[in-house]
């Protein structure tokens, strides 16, 4: 039996379901290596020859001899290059997509795991730092505002169809209360929001390699803040 060409290494964190969501939405055949960040196997000598910089996700492309992809949006950028699919067909939309998925990568990802981070894990080593936590948290306010405006009269970030730009944000922007960050008065957001949560196979990927309830707001927070914040204890 045939081994499918994608071979991923992921967790089930914010960037680590970028992939599978291309994946599952592309019907994609790929073998998953889910990666323990408590056994820390994102920083075995082996993994680190894929990843230089110890993180997930991570492809191996054993269709093009085996070639290795790290960095969350280089994998949907080429995954998209690879099947043909969710990038768009004329330039214009292929740009725009592109446009929007490096405004994740640059801004939603860092400014909004920052604001997780002192909130989430920071206090459970004994630190806290209000300062840091209003500049995040604001900070992420701002940027939930920038795409409620681009969405205001059309359904998806890019073009006229859900794209690598929408997989990019989606697990990032929906897990607002995980970052103390409001929604309120951003009926475009939460419309997209309401868009996405009704694609089963975006959803099927978000329980993989297992479901994280409570950073889209279900179950207690607080005892998954302790877990969250236990895996940095080094």
């Amino acid at each position: 039996m045939s081994q499918p060409d994608i071979l991923l290494y992921t967790t089930n964190t914010m960037n680590g379901w970028k992939p599978l969501i291309f994946l599952h939405e592309a019907e994609a055949d790929y073998e998953l290596r889910p990666i323990s960040f408590d056994k820390r196997e994102q920083k075995a000598p082996e993994y680190m020859k894929l990843n230089p910089n110890g993180r997930i996700p991570t492809i191996v492309d054993r269709g093009n001899n085996d070639f290795a992809v790290f960095e969350s949006g280089a994998i949907l950028w080429y995954l998209a290059e690879k099947f043909g699919k969710f990038l768009g067909d004329d330039a214009r939309t292929r740009s725009e997509t592109l446009q929007w998925l490096f405004f994740q990568v640059g801004h939603i990802g860092p400014i909004m795991g920052q604001a997780m981070y002192f909130q989430r894990i920071a206090p459970g080593h004994g630190e806290t730092h209000p300062y840091a936590i209003k500049r995040f948290v604001d900070e992420s306010r701002r940027l939930l505002e920038v795409l409620n405006t681009r969405l205001e009269g059309r359904e998806w970030l890019a073009g006229d169809a859900y794209s690598i730009a929408d997989m990019a944000h989606y697990p990032w922007a929906r897990t607002y209360p995980w970052a103390n960050v409001s929604v309120e008065g951003l009926p475009h957001l939460q419309a997209w929001f309401d868009r996405i949560d009704a694609r089963h196979k975006t959803q099927d990927a978000l329980q993989l390699p297992e479901p994280r309830p409570a950073y889209f707001g279900h179950g207690d927070l607080d005892a998954a803040a302790a877990v969250n914040s236990a895996r940095f204890k080094d």
